[in-house]
């Protein structure tokens, strides 16, 4: 972020304030630096920043309103949902604006016939689907924090969920969005009326996932799900992770969509065991977890092949949900992957890379020597039905040098992630966390490509400026540059 001496800062914070002050009401405005600290970061606490100040609009007349006073300023703004982000994407800019979007939570309607609702973008993912529930529908993208994260957050970020192998990411489940560019001007992308294709470039598209960059997403229209007459978890032990990773690429191949399949290792299983007592087989080296959903002859089918298919591949145990309480107890264990962590340890890393399925268990033998290399412990969750891997390196923020080693660790697994020809990110986003692993990622040429359609969307970079997209020069001076066969990647840049 940029840096400003403290009169600097000061000097600025008035400016703002007193321009916000003339638009929002006490208590929408926040800028004493006590009440601060509660926007420095978002899930990703490794690194904090406080804003100058906090706008919590209520209205998208007081929403346009900050907008264009930003504007007048060129103040930048971090748009910010629930703040469960998990790559840095809400952290604040040291001479800009949060805007906290959380006031508009309103779902606005539901059509059981078009099966869609309407939402507000500050409405909590799981409130969805109790909205929706009457109708027998819900909302299929299930991220774990979905208690918490709001659907402004899930566009933001493509947020996927341990059922997102058969149902899709947000990008799947989204028909259209309204908001406004970094100016003030109003937009709407994809239909708002539910047409499900319109002329002219994919515009929704380009902006679910695009971490706040290109515009504020103020209401969404989703698309609902049935629900299923029947849905039944199988819970499956593997004495050996190599086994429970070639054993994932062996249901896929066979054709089976399973609704969920997640992994998880020892070491986790372990922690959430403690944390919510799930049932897991404490003397498994991995678990598996699989979901048949559908009618209930479809899903005793499917139940059938999948037992057939992993008894095969070596599970030494596998128990079935006999209802829907044993079925939510088994996913509670996964669904609260990262609390159990937080038990024990000070603080994670949560990596978030994507591999193609086939190379699932060679992952976990490196991950397991990097472990050894780097001097840390890190357990692992992944969906492993898509390739979704969630290594979550164990250290203590408060020794510096931990903080160095679980950074490396984690590079060490991204540049592998590329190298086996799979992605940096599968769901949570860039931000500020991974922007060194874009240079690995992405070519200059790339990189200028993605740049372009910033500016042609904020041509002041204004909006969450410094996230998601690094600027060459960013990827030398932080070290974020991979040596092989003695040349460097980029190398007109000039080093330092």
């Amino acid at each position: 972020m940029a840096n400003s001496s403290p009169s600097d800062r000061r000097h600025l914070q008035q400016r703002l304030v007193a321009a916000l002050q003339e638009l929002l009401p006490p208590e929408s405005l926040i800028w004493h630096e006590p009440r601060l600290g509660a926007f420095e970061c978002d899930g990703f606490t490794a690194y904090r920043q406080r804003p100058l100040a906090v706008a919590l609009p209520d209205s998208e007349e007081q929403l346009v309103a900050v907008l264009k006073a930003c504007a007048r300023l060129g103040v930048p703004i971090v748009p910010r949902g629930a703040g469960t982000g998990l790559s840095g994407g809400a952290m604040p800019h040291a001479q800009g604006l949060s805007l906290a979007l959380s006031k508009f939570n309103r779902i606005l309607a539901i059509d059981p016939l078009a099966r869609t609702a309407r939402v507000q973008c500050g409405v909590r993912n799981l409130a969805i689907s109790e909205a929706a529930a009457a109708h027998a529908l819900y909302y299929a993208p299930d991220p774990s924090s979905q208690i918490a994260c709001t659907i402004g957050g899930n566009v933001a970020e493509n947020a996927g969920g341990v059922h997102c192998l058969k149902y899709g990411l947000t990008l799947h489940n989204v028909i259209g969005l309204r908001g406004y560019t970094v100016a003030g001007e109003p937009i709407e992308l994809g239909s708002m009326g539910g047409a499900l294709d319109l002329p002219g470039p994919d515009l929704l598209a380009l902006a679910i996932g695009s971490e706040g960059l290109l515009c504020v997403v103020t209401e969404v229209l989703v698309r609902l799900t049935p629900k299923p007459a029947l849905a039944r978890c199988l819970l499956a032990s593997f004495d050996d992770m190599a086994r429970a990773g070639d054993a994932v690429a062996t249901l896929i191949a066979s054709g089976l969509t399973p609704a969920g399949l997640e992994m998880m290792d020892a070491p986790m299983t372990a922690a959430v065991e403690d944390f919510v007592h799930a049932g897991y087989d404490l003397d498994a080296a991995a678990i598996l977890l699989c979901e048949a959903d559908g009618t209930p002859e479809s899903v005793e089918a499917e139940l059938a092949q999948m037992r057939e298919l992993l008894l095969a591949c070596g599970a030494t145990r596998i128990e079935v949900s006999r209802d829907e309480a044993e079925r939510l107890r088994f996913w509670s264990g996964r669904k609260n992957a990262f609390p159990a962590s937080g038990r024990i340890s000070p603080d994670y890393l949560c990596m978030d890379a994507s591999i193609p399925r086939r190379r699932l268990a060679e992952m976990l033998k490196a991950i397991e020597a990097m472990q050894a290399e780097w001097r840390l412990r890190c357990m692992n969750v992944f969906h492993a039905g898509d390739g979704n891997l969630h290594p979550l390196i164990l250290f203590d923020a408060k020794e510096p040098d931990q903080l160095r080693r679980a950074e490396g660790f984690g590079a060490a697994i991204l540049e592998l992630a590329v190298r086996m020809g799979g992605s940096i990110t599968g769901e949570h986003g860039v931000g500020v966390e991974k922007l060194g692993a874009m240079c690995l990622q992405f070519s200059a040429e790339e990189l200028a490509s993605f740049h372009g359609v910033k500016r042609a969307w904020d041509p002041e970079q204004r909006l969450n400026p410094g996230k998601a997209i690094p600027q060459l020069h960013r990827c030398a001076e932080g070290g974020q540059l991979w040596v092989r066969g003695g040349a460097l990647p980029h190398p007109g840049i000039e080093r330092f």
